[in-house]
């Protein structure tokens, strides 16, 4: 009985190992192009920046600009957090704390961490979260649902 428990014990890390280099992989993969885009969206708001002579610019043209400049930065930005979270992954994927969630300890699925492979919660942990947090919105508002109910009260 023993030698079967340590055989299954053998398989399941073998599964793990397996699956944390696919996931490696996949982070790595990810991490790769997002920097390239980055790199790029950053020489690209620097060249527009260095080569459109703007000269004198109606009001509408001075919001156009800025605006489109402003876009770029918070698409710079959206990706370097998502680089920052890739980084954080592999670093949980070194240190053996990968896949597992931050909330209630219990393992990732494998099916979520394909599709989001930075996750740092369950499903059913993240779903509660966004729940609390959609809740809090509601009452900093002033506590109203669209049809008037009120979120504090149960039915």
């Amino acid at each position: 009985m023993d030698k079967r428990k340590q055989q299954d014990g053998a398989a399941v890390e073998a599964r793990d190992l397996a699956r944390d280099e696919e996931l490696r992989a996949m982070l790595r993969d990810r991490q790769r192009a997002l920097m390239s885009e980055v790199r790029g969206k950053i020489r690209e708001v620097r060249t527009e920046g260095s080569e459109q002579p703007y000269g004198v610019l109606d009001p509408g043209e001075t919001i156009d600009v800025a605006t489109h400049v402003d876009v770029e930065f918070a698409l710079i930005q959206i990706k370097a957090e998502t680089l920052n979270r890739i980084n954080e992954a592999l670093s949980r994927l070194d240190l053996g704390t990968y896949g597992h969630c931050f909330e209630c300890g219990e393992e990732i699925s494998h099916t979520r961490l394909r599709a989001l492979p930075f996750a740092v919660r369950c499903k059913a942990c993240e779903e509660a979260r966004e729940l609390a947090r959609r809740r809090e919105q509601l009452l900093a508002r002033g506590g109203r649902t669209a049809v008037g109910l009120d979120p504090r009260q149960t039915l």
